[in-house]
């Protein structure tokens, strides 16, 4: 059961205690091997690749153990140890992790610590056990301390310290188990780009807040990786400028599209409005003949009705009050005498003619009788055009 230690079992009289330890959970980091000492007081029982690969009972575990530098923890490092962890049915991994002093002695110099490499190899899914200060050449005084059965590793030769080989011994002993590199990816191939693209990392941390001493940068480099820093800022809002007007130009093509395409609506709803008033069968034209009629009917003369009297053709029309004078052109007579003289003027005159009726001379008497006969009125009428 997960979690729970068996306490042990016996065989052939022996108490053997399980040397595996408590089963890890996901929801927990490895263990390191000093927390988890082996005591097991029957001796360690090597096991072949065969009965290995063949099972054992839960209680005997094939303990599998994995060594590395493992500097900057990469999926080329997670699928080794997925590999070493899947070798058999029934394994136990554990997983030596050399120290900065070794390392630095053997290989040279690392980019993380050694406690940041042992915390990466606890997180590790596939780690049932990290070994801190592993040692850099593998013993049989090592190996049977730590009851260990099989060695995995690559299989290509690795040369340190003075040995073409390191791990020649365990391949000879039987208990080498390789694995397979991942290709592509390395430790060395992460710095090497690191180290190619120096100038671009220099330049994001500058811009994140780091300073020229902590990057190791001199004065000149530091002014010339802020400059390409603020020359790219302009770049990017002149692209992002550029991605923003071809945006809008999209969207004015498309309003403009909609827009004549409304406007040809329009028009042609409107170009029928038209046809439909002002056409040859339009209402305006209905509307305008209507009015006609109306206007021509309105505008003739009407035929009067029969036995009405009919006026005479040759009616004359009624002077007007200022035509009874004789004279039109003269003021009226400022005198009797003058008046008088007027009026003999005025008949013989008449007389001359000689042809013209009764009705001329009626026009003319009526006025000279009234002024005649009536001299207070004429006096009163003179004072009044004076």
């Amino acid at each position: 059961m997960v979690g729970r230690k068996r306490r042990g079992h016996r065989s052939n009289g022996l108490v053997l205690h399980d040397i595996r330890g408590p089963s890890k959970t996901l929801t927990e980091p490895a263990a390191f091997a000093e927390e988890r000492s082996c005591q097991c007081r029957a001796p360690h029982e090597r096991l072949t690749i065969t009965q290995a690969r063949r099972g054992t009972p839960v209680d005997r575990p094939v303990r599998v153990y994995a060594d590395g530098i493992f500097d900057l923890f990469h999926s080329g490092h997670a699928r080794a140890l997925m590999q070493a962890k899947n070798l058999f049915p029934n394994g136990y991994l554990i997983v030596g992790v050399c120290s900065d002093e070794l390392t630095h002695k053997y290989k040279g110099f690392t980019v993380m610590t050694e406690e940041e490499r042992y915390e990466a190899l606890r997180h590790c899914r596939y780690v049932d056990e990290v070994m801190r200060d592993a040692p850099w050449t593998l013993t049989p005084e090592f190996l049977e301390k730590h009851k260990i059965d099989f060695v995995a590793h690559d299989d290509i030769p690795y040369s340190s310290a003075g040995s073409e080989d390191v791990y020649r011994q365990i391949k000879e002993a039987g208990m080498f188990a390789p694995t397979q590199r991942t290709e592509g990816i390395s430790t060395s191939d992460i710095i090497t780009r690191i180290v190619r693209d120096y100038d671009v990392y220099a330049r994001r941390n500058l811009q994140r807040g780091y300073t020229a001493k902590e990057l190791n940068v001199s004065f000149i480099n530091e002014k010339k990786y802020r400059l390409q820093n603020q020359v790219d800022k302009m770049k990017e809002k002149v692209k992002n400028v550029e991605e923003k007007s071809k945006h809008f130009v999209y969207k004015v093509e498309e309003k403009s599209h909609d827009l004549i395409q409304k406007w040809e609506e329009k028009s042609r709803e409107f170009i029928g409005n038209f046809l439909e008033l002002f056409g040859p069968d339009g209402t305006w034209k209905q509307v305008f003949q209507e009015r006609s009629g109306r206007m021509l009917q309105a505008l003739s003369p009407r035929q009067s009705p029969t036995g009405s009297p009919t006026r005479s053709p040759t009616r004359e029309r009624s002077p007007s009050p200022t035509s009874r004078w004789p004279f039109n052109k003269t003021s009226p007579p400022s005198s009797p005498k003058a008046a008088s003289a007027s009026v003999s003027s005025m008949s013989e005159g008449e007389d001359e003619k000689g042809g013209e009726g009764p009705p001329a001379l009626e026009r003319t008497s009526r006025p000279t009788a009234s002024l005649i006969r009536a001299p207070s009125q004429t006096s009163s009428l003179q004072m009044q055009v004076s």
